[in-house]
């Protein structure tokens, strides 16, 4: 089957598994995106058809991972030695 989701499902991956995923990622190396962005940047990732319905669940996703989070005590040595 050469089409989606087929494909995704014939190496394992469902519609949410796959965008919640992508969402995190780009949350992780492009912060800051706002509503229209992040749809924009869905279609651009997500150009099929058959992934339009999960526009909504990427972008709750993205925002989700886009919350501020305290960073770990590993995170804060990181930033200590780099100002060192």
């Amino acid at each position: 089957m050469n089409t989606y989701p087929g494909i995704c499902h014939e190496v394992g991956l469902d519609c949410k598994t796959c965008t919640e995923g992508t969402a995190r990622n780009l949350a992780k190396v492009c912060k800051g995106l706002r509503g229209k962005m992040i749809g924009q940047l869905f279609v651009q990732i997500y150009s099929d058809p058959a992934c339009s319905k999960m526009h909504a669940h990427f972008a709750e996703a993205y925002l989700a991972a886009s919350v501020e989070r305290p960073r770990v005590m590993s995170e804060r040595v990181l930033a200590m030695a780099a100002v060192a």
